[in-house]
């Protein structure tokens, strides 16, 4: 789950690392008030959405005070493309008004998990800022899971990175700051970009960045309060309030499955057949019928599906189970919509059988290659 910008530095505010002053607005209304508590003669005007190289897309502008208005006006309630967030864009329905403040350099710094060393790293760089994919690799250092970050580490990655005088004990605090916070948050990433240091020493983050993993938000209840769902996939935000394991993809045979390793292998064989699978959906062990409905209807409300794919391997869930559940949604997917349907396992014949009944069987195999087959030719006859 990903925060915005301002919620972002929220957060950091709490850990002690500064942030310029700012006001968020959602309406032209609250501008005026905005300005006024922050006295300035010039003004940031930053659009809040899920995705980076805001900048080049227009949203972020220092403008004066005086046509703060009109660019609000201008951006909120539209859609904001940039190079990450594909052509459709996400909705700007906050701004962040901040203070413009100088800085002698922009310095890169972040926390990030890395699964592959089990730990978390933190990443530290000497060009920040929009250069940052054109600078220098940053220097890396991994965070002892059990010991934690010391001050003398933060202090010794300041100096890797060419920092002096006050600034390395500076940098080294805001580097403790940042690691306390992504430990404390669950947190996949926590990225301040950039780091902004001053002629004096000090360090103020211009932009911030977290994630948070999802499979943690249940002992984050304050930060799960936070999630925008419209800067998420629509059809990915109904499928967790289903409790539907669901991503959404860009090809047009759906998929409901249950098992994420099975989901994975459903989708590896409509490759390799040559087609494309629309999403990954893992209806998981302990489903219903009724959770399987929603999970069918999900995927007929797509209007890219041509065909969907139901592979059950029933050691996990009964076969007749999920028989019952497409069932349920047959009569109300509204619109024909062609099922190949791969059941193995318990009480499978009960399955087909109850499918059969309802006139919902379509293609049926108990081969899972011969079933990616099956719903890829059907695809392409679509």
């Amino acid at each position: 789950m990903r925060l915005h910008e301002y919620q972002a530095k929220a957060l950091f505010a709490a850990r002690g690392i500064a942030t310029p002053p700012g006001v968020v607005v959602t309406a032209v209304e609250e501008v005026a008030s905005a300005l006024a508590a922050l006295a300035t003669p010039q003004c940031v005007v930053k659009a809040q959405i899920h995705a980076g190289a805001r900048g080049h897309a227009g949203g972020v502008r220092v403008v004066p005070s005086g046509e703060v208005a009109a660019h609000v006006k201008a951006l909120l309630g539209t859609r904001l493309v940039t190079s990450q967030t594909g052509a459709s864009g996400l909705p700007v329905d906050a701004l962040l008004l901040e203070a413009p403040m100088t800085a002698a350099a922009e310095l890169y710094l972040a926390c990030v998990l890395d699964r592959r060393a089990g730990a978390r790293v933190v990443l530290a760089g000497r060009q920040g800022g929009m250069g940052i994919e054109a600078g220098e690799r940053p220097v890396s250092r991994v965070i002892d899971t059990l010991r934690g970050f010391s001050g003398y580490e933060g202090r010794d990655l300041a100096r890797a990175i060419g920092l002096s005088g006050r600034a390395v004990a500076a940098f080294g605090d805001v580097v403790s700051a940042l690691v306390a916070l992504a430990v404390a948050h669950d947190a996949l990433l926590v990225e301040i970009n950039p780091l902004m240091l001053r002629e004096d020493g000090t360090l103020v983050a211009g932009d911030g960045k977290i994630e948070i993993d999802d499979n943690a938000l249940f002992r984050q209840p304050a930060l799960e309060a936070l999630r925008d769902p419209r800067q998420g996939d629509a059809k990915d935000e109904e499928a967790r309030e289903r409790g539907l394991q669901y991503i959404s993809l860009d090809g047009d045979i759906g998929c409901l499955v249950n098992g994420a390793g099975l989901a994975m292998a459903t989708m590896d064989l409509i490759a390799q057949a040559g087609g494309r699978p629309a999403n990954f959906l893992d209806v998981g062990g302990g489903t219903t019928a009724q959770k399987v409905a929603e999970a069918l209807r999900l995927l007929a409300r797509d209007p890219r599906v041509k065909v969907v794919l139901v592979n059950i391997f029933g050691g996990i869930v009964r076969c007749d189970l999920i028989a019952e559940g497409l069932l349920l949604a047959a009569s109300s997917l509204g619109r024909p919509l062609p099922i190949v349907v791969r059941l193995v396992g318990t009480r499978e014949e009960e399955g087909r059988r109850a499918l059969a009944e309802g006139g919902l069987l379509g293609d049926v195999t108990q081969d899972l290659e011969e079933a990616a087959q099956l719903a890829v030719r059907r695809a392409q006859a679509a």
